[in-house]
């Protein structure tokens, strides 16, 4: 690990991109963690109004070291478009969470609350981290599930066309049946999947053997590999540097994001392929 350096003059040099939705969900983090940036290093604030004004604002930061205010999604566009510019190993990625969903920022070691996050951007070290990068040019930051997992109430909501507000009257009216009718009892079904999974081209689950999930993370420079069968109560597991998966269309979830359907698909891993400044001495859960 080592510590962002600083400009000629003494003070770190900035490129604090905000994300929009960040300033929608949370103004008053957003508004601590500019404050605290600003005292303690030079910093270009930026406010870029969507996707593409958030990539070209990226992509002119010049000697500026980049720090996204924003949530995992944020997080996840900010690698992927520096590993499509071939840039993620030049320096390091700096992030202060702000949003509803943080999970993957926190789970990689980068602190809760706008002020602890804003001052680990000034204090802290680089660790350089691994990345799954697929044969499509994707990448995953956290964990790699086959197939993806249903969709819970609280997410499909968010990305529902009615805003924050377009479904309350049907939340009322179901909430209301809940109350005056019992619920039946839930029978959960367990559904297999015909897939071919390989690791570094050892095939560990062939077609012919129903596959319930397939997990893929990054763990000490390799790919962990777990996957779940009918007709074993112990998950079949190995390590490799590269996973492929084959088979009827299936759907993946890598992180936030929900992929497919495709037949075949490898991840490769790229051990410290790129570098998030953390607080000294803190390392990402899961090493």
């Amino acid at each position: 690990m080592s510590a962002p350096e600083p400009a000629e003059n003494g003070a770190q040099q900035l490129l604090v991109v905000i994300d929009p939705v960040a300033r929608r969900t949370d103004g008053e983090s957003v508004r601590i963690a500019k404050d605290v940036l600003s005292a303690g290093a030079t910093a270009k604030i930026c406010l870029p109004d969507g996707p593409a004004e958030f990539a070209r604002v990226l992509a002119r930061r010049g000697s500026r070291r980049p720090v996204v205010v924003g949530d995992d999604r944020a997080l996840l566009r900010t690698v992927a478009l520096l590993h499509r510019e071939r840039d993620l190993s030049a320096g390091a990625l700096s992030l202060v969470p702000v949003g509803v969903s943080v999970e993957l920022a926190h789970s990689l070691g980068v602190p809760t609350g706008a002020v602890a996050a804003a001052r680990a951007v000034l204090d802290g070290v680089v660790r350089r981290l691994d990345l799954l990068v697929d044969d499509s040019d994707g990448v995953v930051l956290g964990d790699l599930r086959i197939p993806a997992p249903p969709a819970a109430d609280g997410q499909s909501k968010r990305g529902g066309a009615g805003g924050p507000g377009g479904s309350s009257v049907w939340d009322t009216c179901r909430s209301l049946v809940r109350t005056l009718v019992r619920p039946a009892p839930q029978v959960l079904a367990v559904h297999t999947h015909r897939l071919r999974v390989e690791a570094d081209g050892v095939v560990l689950s062939d077609l012919d053997e129903p596959v319930e999930t397939v997990t893929v993370r990054s763990r000490g420079g390799r790919a962990e590999v777990v996957i779940r069968t009918r007709s074993s109560a112990e998950p079949i597991t190995a390590s490799a540097l590269s996973v492929t998966v084959s088979g009827a269309d299936f759907r993946y979830r890598a992180d936030a994001a929900v992929t497919g359907p495709v037949r075949t698909r490898t991840w490769t891993l790229r051990a410290g392929a790129w570098g998030l400044t953390l607080p000294a001495g803190l390392s990402p859960a899961g090493d």
